[in-house]
């Protein structure tokens, strides 16, 4: 399931590259904001109707920019790390990068490498971690793995 991890991460570093964020919280942006599109993927597809929406999504015949799941990407990213790293005006660029990260997402499904390797209900499969939830009332799986890894980066943050 790297896959889909490593093209949000591949697509958050190219999105923001252009945007000078500060060394000091340069890891923690694009870590929250790769765990931002994540958590909104594993949340929606744990919903009523919310495989069909990341399918939608992944296969480009949504609109990102008005997808719920790109608002539910923003919510998370601005109450998980902006509101505790107090970027100012630089925040709502990093905000605006979302429906950009998302809208790239529908290329994932599209044979980028000739060998068709990435397959969407092995995405779906893996964004539902199994159904399982955690102590925390969160899902298992992806969710599960990016909440503890968005906890770490933001951990001395708060």
């Amino acid at each position: 399931m790297a896959s889909i991890t490593d093209f949000i991460m591949q697509q958050v570093k190219a999105s923001t590259g252009s945007v000078n964020i500060p060394s000091d919280v340069k890891d923690q942006v694009l870590g929250g904001l790769g765990n931002s599109i994540l958590g909104s993927l594993t949340q929606t597809v744990a919903k009523p109707g919310g495989v069909d929406l990341v399918k939608g999504l992944l296969t480009g015949s949504s609109n990102a920019a008005t997808s719920p799941i790109t608002a539910l990407a923003g919510s998370l990213f601005n109450s998980n790390v902006l509101s505790k790293l107090n970027l100012g005006s630089l925040g709502a660029t990093l905000s605006g990068l979302i429906p950009v990260i998302m809208g790239k997402l529908g290329g994932i499904l599209k044979d980028q490498d000739g060998d068709g390797d990435v397959d969407l209900n092995d995405i779906i499969l893996a964004l539902k971690g199994g159904g399982k939830q955690t102590s925390s009332g969160l899902g298992g799986g992806l969710l599960g793995a990016a909440t503890s890894i968005l906890g770490g980066i933001l951990g001395g943050k708060r």
